[in-house]
């Protein structure tokens, strides 16, 4: 068998195959054998059929092609381990001769790891930039813990304004007949919030407790309910409640109220230790993601369509679970949206496009650095997902190989990324030290994308051997499943 093999676009490899016409010859004999055993036909035996009597049955031509379809995947499979390629999913297959008598011709496509050559990726000359803390700031957050500890009170001696707190009655009517949907006889709201339709809350300015009043209001044209999009209608509106937000003095006494603190300049002083904390913490974070992308920009790869439509899928998944969180079904977000899977997917490709060359281009650095995920490392991950996830299937995938394949590179990519830190604060000891709010080290488990790869039981970009790597311990097979035909 002669086997040419050859670089293709988007990370992918032309394998020209050519089977000897013996082999052929001998696959149409085996083909014959085994569609006659599976054939019923009358009056022969199964397996004792002549070939022109079980064509006859089955169809010109069906024999041949049982033959080159098994000769395909077999002359495939051993074509593949002899070129060290590991294919990252099935291969495309044309055949280009397929003739009794003559050798059998046919190429195959297949999609494989990129090959990451990096580039700089510590000769950065950018460096942390650290927030100042200013009085303003402190300000800020004692104004939210002030709001955090309001009152509500009633508001008797003036009309609504924007910031009160409101609950209402209303009915709304389209012709003068009441429409789904447009009735409440109780619903809080702030006032100046916009939770309904634009407009709507304006119309409550200036009107006071137990009052009412009517007003006409068109829906936007966009509205999700397409019989109400743009159609004027009337409502109604009774305000029942209203009250106004008090907040608490900025004094000795509220500072005492927050805690272990005497004075209110003793709690902005620990404000502002905090917010300097935060500021550090944010700067390391801001720094490490400038790096990453010095790194990335710095790398030459193609990305292979499989890897990026994974990283699709996963983020589709991270998405999906954003929204239920939100309390929001994916249906109710493509009726308000008008959005398909397809429109997402195409607005999630450009994104999923650079996360999977970053996942690809750390990892080869990471190789190239020597950094490492030990047994132990990846097991006390492990025991994390156990307690962290109550899904059997979530907590299978963390267990099996392709699950700890991902923590381990997750990891790996986290420690290179801090010892890139370090080694810039190591070489510039004049800088401020940049430690995180929380230095527990990397934890595999506590990301959107962990979950998502769990839930879809993917493939980590950055575990997967390169395309002349003979390490097969990875979740990789060279069976017959990996060819698809399409015959010239």
């Amino acid at each position: 068998m002669n086997v040419t093999s050859t670089p293709a676009p988007k990370s992918s490899v032309l394998l020209e195959i050519e089977v000897p016409a013996e082999k052929l010859d001998r696959a149409v004999r085996d083909a014959t054998g085994r569609l006659s055993r599976r054939t019923r036909i009358a009056g022969f035996r199964p397996g004792k059929a002549p070939r022109h009597i079980v064509e006859r049955v089955l169809g010109p031509g069906t024999i041949l092609e049982e033959a080159v379809e098994q000769l395909v995947q077999d002359s495939y499979r051993e074509a593949v381990i002899k070129e060290g390629i590991i294919p990252l999913t099935n291969a495309d297959v044309e055949i280009l001769e397929a003739v009794e008598g003559q050798p059998l011709r046919f190429k195959a496509t297949i999609q494989v790891r990129p090959e990451v050559v990096i580039g700089d990726y510590a000769g950065f000359t950018f460096t942390p930039e650290i927030e100042g803390v200013d009085d303003a700031k402190v300000d800020k957050v004692i104004d939210e813990l002030r709001d955090q500890n309001a009152t509500l009170a009633a508001v008797e001696e003036r009309g609504a304004q924007n910031g009160d707190w409101a609950v209402i009655g209303f009915k709304g009517t389209k012709d003068g007949v009441a429409f789904e949907g447009g009735t409440s006889e109780r619903m809080p709201l702030i006032i100046g919030e916009d939770r309904l339709i634009p407009g709507f809350e304006a119309n409550l300015i200036g009107l006071t407790s137990g009052g009412s009043t009517a007003f006409d209001i068109t829906f936007p044209e966009d509205y999700p309910e397409e019989s109400l999009a743009g159609q004027p209608v009337r409502f109604e509106v009774d305000l029942k409640e209203l009250r106004e937000k008090v907040m608490p003095a900025a004094d000795d006494a509220f500072a005492q109220n927050m805690g272990d603190y005497l004075t209110l300049a003793v709690l902005r002083e620990e404000i502002r230790e905090r917010l300097g904390r935060n500021a550090l913490d944010h700067a390391r974070h801001a720094f490490s993601d400038k790096i990453i992308e010095y790194a990335v920009a710095n790398a030459t790869l193609e990305l292979p369509d499989i890897l990026v439509e994974q990283e699709v899928e996963v983020m589709h998944d991270e998405f999906r679970s954003a929204l239920t969180r939100q309390g929001i079904s994916e249906e109710a977000y493509a009726k308000a949206t008008g959005k398909s899977e397809s429109d997402l997917h195409a607005d999630f490709r450009p994104q999923a496009e650079h996360r999977t060359k970053v996942l690809l281009v750390l990892s080869r650095i990471a190789d190239a650095e020597g950094i490492t995920a030990s047994e132990a490392d990846i097991e006390e991950q492990v025991e994390q997902a156990r307690a962290r996830y109550r899904d059997p299937k979530t907590i299978k995938y963390f267990e099996s190989e392709r699950g700890r394949n991902f923590i381990a590179s997750t990891l790996r990519r986290s420690r290179l990324v801090e010892s890139l830190v370090e080694r810039w604060l190591t070489a510039h000891p004049e800088h401020p030290a940049l430690p995180h709010v929380e230095d527990n080290g990397p934890d595999a488990m506590d990301t959107p994308q962990a979950e998502a790869a769990a839930a879809l039981g993917a493939t980590d970009p950055g575990s997967l051997p390169g395309a002349h790597d003979h390490d097969h311990g990875h979740d990789h097979d060279h069976g017959d499943d990996h060819t698809h035909h399409d015959h010239a």
